[in-house]
Order: C-alpha cells, then sequence, then structure tokens
C-alpha cells in the first residue's frame, strides 16, 4: 500500500512520542460500579452527541477483511455513515497521536492493544465499557472500569515459506527461529519495520521478552545478516513468499493462511520457541463531543455477530465459545503457541525497542513512499 512521504515524517516523528507518560494506569476509583455502558467522570464531562449518523474510524485489519466484518454493522445500522482510515500499525498509531490536541477519528477499531496502551499513556482514551464487555477475557480488556480499549482477537508471527522455492534451492522449511539464521537463508528472508508494523513490533518485542534483551539483540544482528529487506506492512513478507520474490516471510499467521488458501506453493510455520502476539482492540477517543453511534459502534464491535466474523480468520477470541472451530491452518491449541507476553511492559519498552531496533537495521528498510 502506497503511503505518502509526509505520513511517515509523521511516524519518525511521534516515535519519540510514544511513551511521554508511561507510567502505570491507575486502578479504578473505589466505588465505581462494573457493567456494560459505564463512561465514569470523563465521559459524563464530555458533550453527548445523539443526532450525528457519521463515524470516523482508524482500523489496522487488513483490507480484506473489513468489507466482510462491517456486513452486520451496515444491517443493523443503514443509517449511518462511516470513514474508515485504514494503515498499517505503525501508521495508524503515529497518525492518532500527531491529531492529540485534535482528533479527527471517534473510535479506534482493530488497532494493537499496545499502541492502545500507549494512546492510553498519553491520556487520549475515554473510558467506555461496551455492551458485553463482562464476557470478554481478562487478558483481553484494560482492567479499569469503565475500559478504556477492549480486545476482539489476538494475531501471532508465523513464518510464510514457499515450499516450490525452497526445493528448488534444496533447502528445508525453518521451523523456528534458530533456523531462520542459518548461513543458507542468506538474502532469502523478508520481515516487517517494526516501526511501521505492528507485526513487526510483535516479533521484535515477542524476541526481546522470550530471550531477554541482550540475547534478543545478538540474535537479531545474526538474523539481520540474512534478511534481504525490512518492509512497511506485516501482510507484505507473507504475499512475496507467495509469489517466490523472496521465499521466506516472517509475517502472521492469518496472512499466510489466506495465501495458501489462494493457491500460493507456501506453508505456513509457527515458530518453535512460540511466537510473539497482540491483541486487536478497539477504544474510544478522548473529544469534547462523543458521539452516541460511536459507542453503538463498540458494542457491535465485541457483540455475537461481529465475534463470528472475526473466528473465521483468528484462533484465538477475546470470547470464548464453547462451540467455536478453529479455523484451518493453526495449531489446534493456540493458546500454547504463544509466549508468555506482558503488553503493558511492551507498550512501556516500545519506544526504546524501536530506537534500538532502527539504529541497528533500519539501512536494509525499503523505501518509504
Amino acid at each position: 500500500m502506497k503511503k505518502s512521504l509526509s505520513l511517515m515524517m509523521i511516524l519518525t516523528l511521534a516515535i519519540s512520542m510514544l511513551l511521554a507518560a508511561c507510567g502505570k494506569t491507575e486502578p479504578a476509583p473505589k466505588g465505581e460500579a462494573a457493567g456494560a455502558g459505564n463512561t465514569g467522570s470523563a465521559a459524563a464531562d464530555a458533550g453527548i452527541d445523539t443526532k450525528s449518523k457519521e463515524l470516523t474510524v482508524y482500523t489496522a485489519l487488513e483490507d480484506d477483511q473489513i468489507k466482510k466484518y462491517l456486513e452486520t454493522y451496515k444491517a443493523k445500522y443503514p443509517d449511518v455513515k462511516l470513514n474508515i482510515v485504514r494503515d498499517s500499525t505503525g501508521i495508524i498509531t503515529a497518525k492518532l497521536i500527531a491529531e492529540k490536541d485534535n482528533p479527527q477519528a471517534d473510535v479506534v477499531w482493530g488497532l494493537a492493544a499496545t499502541s492502545l496502551l500507549v494512546l492510553d499513556q498519553n491520556g487520549m482514551l475515554e473510558g467506555y465499557s461496551p455492551k458485553g464487555v463482562d464476557r470478554v477475557q481478562p487478558d483481553f480488556k484494560d482492567k479499569n472500569n469503565p475500559t478504556r480499549w477492549v480486545g476482539i482477537d489476538a494475531w501471532e508471527t508465523a513464518f510464510i515459506v514457499n515450499k516450490k522455492e525452497m526445493e528448488k534451492r534444496g533447502l528445508s522449511v525453518p521451523q523456528s527461529y534458530a533456523d531462520l539464521i542459518k548461513p543458507e537463508y542468506k538474502g532469502l528472508i523478508t520481515m516487517p519495520n517494526p516501526a511501521s508494523s505492528g507485526t513487526g513490533f510483535l516479533t521484535v518485542s515477542g524476541l526481546v521478552q522470550l530471550e531477554g534483551k541482550d540475547k534478543a539483540w545478538a540474535y537479531m544482528d545474526k538474523l539481520h545478516d540474512n534478511i534481504a529487506m525490512y518492509v512497511h506492512s506485516g501482510s507484505k513478507p507473507a504475499k512475496m513468499a507467495g509469489t517466490g520474490e523472496y521465499p521466506i516471510g516472517i509475517s502472521f499467521g492469518y496472512r499466510g493462511i489466506q495465501e495458501k488458501k489462494t493457491g500460493s506453493p507456501v506453508e505456513v510455520v509457527f515458530p518453535k520457541e512460540g511466537s510473539g502476539w497482540d491483541v486487536e482492540a478497539n477504544a474510544l477517543l478522548k473529544k469534547k463531543t462523543v458521539k452516541q453511534a460511536a459507542k453503538d459502534f463498540l458494542d457491535w464491535a465485541i457483540g455475537d455477530d461481529a465475534m463470528k466474523e472475526y473466528g473465521k480468520n483468528f484462533a484465538i477470541l477475546a470470547v470464548k465459545s464453547d462451540g467455536s472451530q478453529i479455523p484451518e491452518g493453526y495449531e489446534q491449541d493456540p493458546i500454547k503457541q504463544l509466549i508468555k507476553n506482558d503488553l503493558n511492559e511492551a507498550a512501556k519498552n516500545r519506544e526504546g525497542v524501536l530506537n534500538e531496533w532502527s539504529k541497528r537495521y533500519d539501512n536494509k528498510s525499503e523505501a518509504k513512499k
């Protein structure tokens, strides 16, 4: 996807702001009752617009998911006009921070929870507990009451490998992070830049949490030797593996599975050491006037209809369902594949991780458009 130079400049400037207020989130004041629709004192001070029928929604969800997901929303709210602004996680995060003093979005839908934690630390999120929030698993939502962000699903690191291209080269399919640094894979691997891609960040952050800082950076130094290019999209490495341009793409499970479904000769590999992961989550932006339609959207976004659609693409959902089937291509026990991951710690360390990564490896990033 083409990105303007000005937007990438916003990204560069915003990285330095990401953790301007990275203290721990305070617990909810005593006496606040839990429950759906609780907006807290901050929202009580904001004006509520009950008439507006137009919403601006910022999202990092995949392009091919959005249209299908929105079918049930449009059936329920046919008179609401949605202005969808879609880009990669890093770009959307930077755009939101740049607009802090004059927010353009009404809601954020399907952005990394680590990004929403950064926004919350900067005082940009309005407390709102959507209807049905009590069904959401504790690790998939903010612990404050009212909640400031609520998750919908989790996505994780995977390797997407073109089997035909590997066979031509007489190479085996890598099964682990350790395999990726073997000399025979030199120049065959692409990976998302973590400053612009949520998948890139969860992969790098996951390695840091998995191995510790020193070992993780030493490993990534070796991986860098084998990287052909860092790209500005979490999906692109999977697509490039699918075409055979670069046969190994560090990407995420959903995109690799979609490549396979469309006929690409790829294998989707979840690394033996465990996958880094993050939560796709939603939030209400803090504005002088909050639209009732924005709250309605957030209610819908964790409702049964929406969850059913998310479940067609992702193996791990924020709302448990005993009758749900694991989508084809995922591990049968997907939770076991995930590393131990502290999302608050990941958000707290985000700026430092991105700065260190850029200093070491940005020379192989694709040109910014």
